[in-house]
């Protein structure tokens, strides 16, 4: 079969894509034969070395994939090993995928679904009412984010970083758009907020955070699931005491022991779908042998929502 092998940790052209032996089945996992693999920025993070754990090499990146099993349509959550023809993953994280749900739409609940809903669910447990920031709006877990949070009946302030961007944020729902670039983000989150947001999601770090730290209310919750900047983002305690703010760290792994939570995830995210709630942005395919080109324009945020490999080609 054919797979993308890091030898080594650096730039894309660590990425290579060769012939290898497919993967020995490990008990309780299943074999499934892969018709997308999802492209996620901890992709380039697990490239570079500087994710939050590390991989044995070599190594096969991908921590999603939709394809068949047994004759089965599935979708599955795993750690490491999606980009490529056949991949396994644990029972417990393989989920089937209904007939009226596309290979595309499904590879798009799976990792940024199951994140963007337990972001707002699970960890910030958003309320009808409620004004909630939205970091990358345009993006994979941002886009569904933003239309989850409308379906929950908050008020969505959203970021992004381009004007094409923010028009996109604006048609999935978003009530206030902001320019994620502004040198006066903090302000300008605050005052789209009306003064101040319950809750806020944060992916990037740095300034970012600090401005959307600066943007809550309150007691206002703050979910930090991502670093897209790697400088440290002090927090004083004081302040925290203070105005009653909270930040609570979400990383979805730490899910995939809990099988109830992400099947009911996945079921309310297919039951979104169905109802016209939460629209699937178009999903971006890359042929298996560009998986560096598809990285790279992650990075550059040339994309729009789902980056994904197809294997076949």
């Amino acid at each position: 079969m054919r797979a993308v092998v890091m030898e080594r940790y650096g730039g894309p052209e660590v990425l290579e894509v060769r012939d290898v032996p497919e993967p020995g089945i490990e008990p309780e996992h299943r074999r499934i034969e892969v018709t997308r693999s999802g492209v996620n920025f901890a992709d380039l993070l697990v490239r570079e070395d500087d994710y939050l754990t590390g991989v044995p090499l070599p190594y096969v990146p991908g921590n999603e994939v939709v394809g068949r099993s047994d004759g089965e349509r599935v979708a599955a959550l795993m750690r490491g090993g999606g980009y490529a023809q056949v991949s396994q993953a644990r029972l417990a994280t393989t989920f089937p995928v209904p007939d009226d749900i596309d290979d595309d739409t499904a590879l798009a609940l799976t990792l940024q679904g199951q994140s963007a809903w337990h972001l707002l669910h699970t960890v910030l447990h958003v309320r009808s009412g409620e004004t909630v920031i939205v970091p990358a709006a345009a993006g994979g877990v941002g886009s569904l984010a933003v239309q989850l949070a409308k379906r929950a009946g908050a008020r969505v302030v959203a970021m992004a970083g381009s004007p094409e961007k923010r028009a996109f944020a604006a048609e999935l729902g978003a009530d206030a758009v902001v320019d994620s670039r502004s040198g006066s983000l903090a302000d300008d989150l605050a005052e789209a907020a009306g003064g101040g947001a319950n809750a806020a999601l944060e992916m990037t770090g740095g300034d970012t955070l600090r401005a959307t730290m600066d943007a809550l209310a309150p007691l206002g919750r703050m979910a930090v699931y991502g670093g897209a900047v790697t400088m440290e983002s002090p927090v004083n305690t004081r302040e925290l005491m203070s105005t009653g703010k909270s930040i609570q760290g979400f990383w979805l792994p730490l899910l995939y022991g809990k099988r109830e939570l992400l099947t009911a995830a996945a079921d309310g995210l297919f039951a979104a779908v169905r109802s016209g709630d939460l629209r699937v942005p178009p999903v971006t395919v890359y042929p298996l042998t560009e998986a560096a080109r598809a990285q790279e324009d992650l990075r550059a945020r040339r994309t729009v929502g789902k980056v994904a490999l197809d294997p076949a080609r």
